[in-house]
């Protein structure tokens, strides 16, 4: 099969041949048809502090969607031929694809049928590929981890992938959504969303005491904003790996009784909630796609800023 290597850092994605995988108990063969990019990748391949947290060399890409080609003994809830998406963290060990194990920057993938998710017949393979990353983290953070509920103020920073995806179901739930975005392509697309409280950092949302905020873009300064922004006894969810490391001031947090919080991803039931999104027509995120073999280059759109929403490669069928 084709694939996508990492190798180290400041080199670049080698596109290679590789040995097709196989089936072994408790797991499936999933031949990919849709894979997100995702900025994450842009920091593996860019910042050598992920030197430690990945498994060199490896097959990056952890969000896709496909069909199962293959099925290995003691697995019972799926057969060849169901569509589905993939959870990129594995429930038991933890293991997220793409990094620890071999990731879906490739034809095919090994998984365990415990992160599979089934796809619903009206759900594209880019929705649903969508949905396995950008759509399970930004659910995870602000509904699971952040306590979103209807009628609070959610301030999201950063409307790139993750934060348009939450941005739309927290208006779908009926928050009011506060956005912090300089760039004018994500402030076009909150207006899109009815949003009207739109800001170019979100310091500038202080007079509106958010009860809860999440950092997409995890810059440094965007989750010392936040402290300073979100209202007394308030929280916020970093998600963001803008940057590795980043100054706070705890007397913000302790003073004002604030909860701090980080989320990395998500679970199989974030991404059945997204997929209901998509099905009952709630969900609209921007999704543009490109080939499989342009991945390396759309990275490089990712990390020059040329992409609004996010990128997905579609794989011939």
């Amino acid at each position: 099969m084709k694939a996508w290597v990492f190798t180290k850092t400041h080199e670049p994605l080698q596109l290679k041949e590789v040995a097709d995988p196989q089936p072994s108990p408790g797991t499936v063969i999933v031949d990919v048809k849709a894979t997100g990019l995702c900025h994450t990748d842009v920091t593996i391949l860019d910042d050598p502090g992920w030197m430690d947290l990945v498994n060199a060399p490896v097959i990056l890409g952890h969000e896709c969607s496909g069909v199962i080609s293959a099925i290995g003994t003691d697995v019972d809830d799926y057969q060849v031929g169901d569509r589905v998406g993939v959870c990129p963290v594995d429930p038991d060990t933890k293991v997220s694809i793409g990094g620890g194990i071999d990731g879906a920057y490739a034809t095919k993938i090994k998984i365990p049928a415990t992160e599979l998710i089934k796809l619903p017949e009206n759900v594209s393979f880019v929705q649903g590929a969508a949905a396995t990353d950008a759509g399970m983290t930004s659910h995870h953070a602000i509904f699971a981890v952040g306590q979103a509920q209807k009628g609070m103020k959610v301030g999201i920073i950063g409307l790139g992938g993750l934060g348009e995806f939450g941005a739309n179901m927290a208006v779908a739930e009926g928050c009011e959504v506060l956005i912090a975005d300089p760039k004018p392509a994500a402030q076009a697309i909150a207006k899109k969303l009815g949003i009207t409280k739109i800001y170019q950092d979100v310091i500038e949302m202080k007079p509106e005491k958010p009860d809860l905020i999440v950092d997409f873009a995890g810059f440094g300064t965007t989750t010392t904003n936040a402290i300073k922004a979100v209202k007394d006894e308030g929280t916020i969810v970093l998600v963001g790996l803008g940057k590795l490391q980043a100054e706070i001031d705890t007397s913000e947090l302790i003073t004002r009784r604030l909860k701090l919080l980080g989320n990395n991803g998500g679970n199989n039931q974030d991404i059945a909630a997204v997929y209901r999104y998509f099905n009952e027509d709630k969900l609209h995120p921007t999704l543009s796609t490109i080939n499989f073999d342009e991945i390396d280059q759309g990275l490089d759109r990712l990390r020059h800023g040329q992409v609004s929403g996010r990128l997905i490669a579609v794989l011939d069928k």
